[in-house]
């Protein structure tokens, strides 16, 4: 749960970056925003959750 948020909260400040930059216009952001949305009720939630999930823990266990 807390990665989850935390993407959501990263999502959402390069969200606002980019509309205060002017690279993205409103309309379009909320384009976006509603896919992900709509998208997070479809089947294919769980196969984007797992994969999100298997990239975390391949991060995870890069070691420096």
């Amino acid at each position: 749960m807390a990665i989850s948020l935390s993407v959501v909260l990263l999502l959402g400040i390069v969200l606002v970056v980019l509309l205060r930059g002017g690279s993205i216009k409103p309309g379009p952001a909320v384009v976006a925003v509603l896919f992900g949305f709509f998208l997070a009720s479809t089947d294919a939630a769980p196969n984007i959750n797992e994969f999100l999930t298997s990239v975390r823990d391949a991060i995870g266990d890069i070691q420096f």
